[in-house]
């Protein structure tokens, strides 16, 4: 939704935008996908938070310094040029349509609580994930206030399952369940933790957002960095407990298949008429993680594109301003995604593209972590050999854990991860070319 001019995002609103954009279908199925580690993944929410807590300072350090929307776009524009400026565009748009194929089918997941075949017959599942994702895809072309009025309604309700379970499930859960099946993948602890550690960053993309709508935020230089940490320390605490409670409720081998896990553990604890309350207030909460969502898998080129970075056939708006084309063309991909991936169940399929997604949003991240140390060096006018020592070491270990976190991703994400990343290389040509500018990388 957007906001008059007058109006400006202050603390709490940009601490809200960073929780509510993390928080979403990863939360909701997460847990179903860590039980083929075991209770290890507990772990790898913390070691992920760790290294999460480490981007969102770079993040926050490099607000200061550019103070313009765009965040990791503008940054890594600035330090890298525009050949590396148009891949972190490119790359975060992927992340953005990947990622909102693996958010339609987590709805189609909570909605089988309520129509069970879904759960078995993937046919109508797909039909379902594809049937959400174009009504959406329509919303968002033919009004965008509805859009954003749809977003403010569900906000509220994605936060009920997860506060539910972090400081009620806690207190029944069963001892038993998390600590005979600590890991139970076949692997060594360091493989299950880098295995699972690559599924929990999923559920933390997201923390940077506050960066991006920079030029609507009131003193930007001291909110931004302010809201992304606290948002992302607000949602640690949430994750860490929730996940514990589902494990601690779920017996693993049960979890693993489990297309609606926060239903259940809520079903556990207060019965059956709870557990789809739970599933109904996920399902609806998804159902606008989706929508705000498909908004960006258009706005996102459509920015890169006004600067000329970007295709033009993406720079054109509906008349109502919705960026048509960029919406069709991401939504086409989805649907091409979900049919390249027929064939396998809801959880499956949720897994392998939420990590898919994480390598591409990764891209950004291993950029981003070293920008700051690069424009530091060159500008001397913010060079001090103190703050360029701070800003190296927390770029070390940030670029430590994306870097870990690419490894952990496995051979074959990592094998389509690299072929959507150089798919990028014949496009930005074709951009340059387009826009008559010889120099191709700058």
């Amino acid at each position: 939704m957007s906001l008059s001019s007058d109006k400006k995002l202050g603390l709490w609103s940009l601490t809200s935008l960073v929780a509510g954009n993390m928080i979403g279908s990863g939360a909701y199925l997460i847990p179903a996908s860590l039980a083929i580690y075991g209770s290890i993944g507990i772990f790898a929410w913390i070691l992920t938070a760790i290294g999460v807590l480490f981007l969102a300072q770079v993040y926050a350090r490099l607000s200061k310094m550019i103070p313009k929307s765009g965040g990791p776009y503008a940054y890594c524009r600035a330090a890298y040029g525009d050949y590396t400026g148009f891949q972190i565009a490119y790359n975060y748009w992927l992340y953005t349509w990947i990622g909102n194929a693996a958010i339609s089918v987590g709805f189609v997941s909570y909605l089988s609580i309520f129509f069970p075949s879904l759960e078995h017959n993937i046919f109508h599942a797909l039909l379902s994930s594809l049937s959400v994702l174009w009504f959406l895809t329509f919303i968002n072309m033919a009004n965008i206030r509805w859009a954003g009025n749809l977003q403010l309604v569900t906000t509220i309700l994605k936060l009920i399952p997860l506060f539910l379970m972090a400081f009620v499930g806690i207190f029944f859960i069963h001892p038993d369940n998390l600590t005979t099946h600590f890991n139970v993948s076949n692997q060594s602890n360091l493989l299950a933790l880098m295995g699972a550690g690559s599924i929990t960053l999923w559920a933390f993309t997201g923390f940077e957002s506050a960066t991006i709508p920079a030029g609507r935020v009131e003193d930007p230089v001291k909110n931004i960095p302010r809201a992304t940490l606290l948002g992302t320390l607000i949602v640690i605490v949430v994750y860490i407990l929730s996940t514990i409670s589902v494990m601690g409720l779920i017996p693993m081998d049960h979890l693993a298949h489990s297309t609606a896990p926060y239903a259940e553990a809520a079903e556990s604890i207060f019965g059956s008429g709870m557990g789809k309350v739970v599933a109904l207030c996920a399902m609806i909460a998804v159902f606008g993680e989706l929508n705000g969502w498909v908004l960006l898998q258009g706005e996102m080129p459509q920015a890169a594109a006004a600067d000329h970075l970007f295709p033009q056939v993406f720079a054109k708006r509906f008349k109502s301003g919705a960026p048509v084309w960029g919406l069709l063309i991401s939504s086409c991909l989805i649907t091409l995604l979900l049919l390249l991936r027929y064939g396998v169940s809801l959880i499956e399929e949720f897994t392998f593209i939420i990590l898919l997604a994480t390598f591409a949003a990764l891209i950004p991240y291993i950029h981003t972590a070293l920008a700051e140390v690069i424009l530091l060096a060159r500008d001397k006018s913010q060079y001090s050999k103190p703050h360029l020592i701070k800003a190296g070491i927390i770029a070390f270990f940030a670029f430590l854990y994306a870097f870990w976190a690419i490894i952990g991703a496995g051979k074959e994400i990592v094998f389509y991860g690299f072929l959507l990343y150089v798919s990028g290389i014949p496009v930005f040509y074709w951009v340059k070319r387009t826009e008559g500018k010889g120099n191709l990388i700058s």
